[in-house]
């Protein structure tokens, strides 16, 4: 299963044929053009924002099904625009748009006698208008679908390029773990020496070395020496770092709606290599863990744009 982006752009463009609408007879082809266009940006949750023309205004319903039903994330704006006429043809009106301006007109002119009558112009433009809803649903509705599916093929396309760009920074995630993992029995046995050093520094600076036994101060020292140890050993939050990693290999090649769930492991990576830092007892470990950060922070960019 593919991965998908949330970012993407498609366009489709439909034409209802002007002998179809209104029983014109206009020649075929010089009909209403309709043009399509869905827009989409990374969100939380799925926010759709349509923007039809009136004739189209029925339609809304409709189509934002048929969004929700191919979309999980993301803010997805549609944009539909019509343009009557192609070429500017002007209409041949039909004897019944005619009778029905006709009854009008005298209507208005019995209750209005100084109404200015319908020119030319006005009457040609009502018959352009008039009467095309119903005719530009069904093409309107094929292109929308079109148009959908494009904007998945695209939003297929950037996923791929970010799973592929995630992969790598997991891949040098392993790479930073397996350099730390050999360092981390060296730094607790150095630790640990240093530790029992300062004990005997500090126990013979407040003479206390002979009031103690010897053996119940060297027990004590080891005592403390362990827990030391176990305060600074890393080795639990390397261990859960690479599972973490595993889990988001696994996760990008199967695909899907997984951007939630990803970004709930970047925030698990990010608390181990802010852990690794805080418990880094040297040098070297405290470089690993900021390469870790500066890696998983741009991952989490990248997540933040999966569905």
């Amino acid at each position: 299963m593919a991965v998908y982006s949330m970012t993407g752009y498609a366009s489709t463009l439909a034409t209802a044929p002007a002998a179809a609408r209104s029983g014109s007879a206009s020649q075929p082809g010089a009909g209403a053009a309709l043009a399509v266009e869905l827009r989409s940006v990374n969100g939380r949750f799925l926010d759709l924002v349509l923007k039809l023309p009136e004739e189209l205004r029925g339609l809304e319903p409709a189509l934002r099904e048929l969004l929700a039903a191919s979309f999980r994330r993301g803010k997805i704006e549609m944009r539909m625009a019509t343009q009557r006429e192609a070429d500017g043809a002007w209409p041949d009106p039909t004897p019944e748009q005619l009778n029905r301006l006709a009854r009008t007109e005298s209507t208005v002119l019995g209750w209005l006698p100084l109404a200015r009558p319908l020119s030319v112009n006005e009457i040609m433009n009502w018959c352009r208008s008039g009467g095309t809803v119903e005719r530009l649903d069904e093409p309107a509705m094929d292109a929308a679908r079109r148009c959908i599916e494009a904007l998945r093929e695209a939003r297929a396309r950037e996923g791929a390029k970010l799973a592929t760009t995630l992969t790598d920074r997991t891949a040098r995630l392993r790479e930073l773990a397996a350099r730390a993992e050999p360092l981390v029995p060296a730094v607790v046995k150095r630790q640990q020496e240093r530790f029992l050093e300062r004990w005997n520094e500090a126990l013979d600076a407040v003479g206390a070395g002979s009031n103690l036994p010897a053996e119940a101060s060297q027990e004590r020292a080891l005592n403390e020496a362990t827990a030391l140890a176990i305060r600074i050993d890393v080795a639990e939050e390397l261990s859960r770092l690479r599972s973490h990693v595993d889990e988001i290999d696994r996760l990008l090649k199967a695909g899907g709606e997984l951007g939630k769930r990803l970004d709930f492991l970047i925030q698990e990576l990010l608390r181990e290599a802010n852990t690794l830092g805080s418990k880094s007892a040297a040098l070297e470990l405290t470089g690993i863990s900021v390469e870790m950060k500066v890696l998983i922070e741009q991952m989490r960019e990248q997540v933040q744009n999966l569905e």
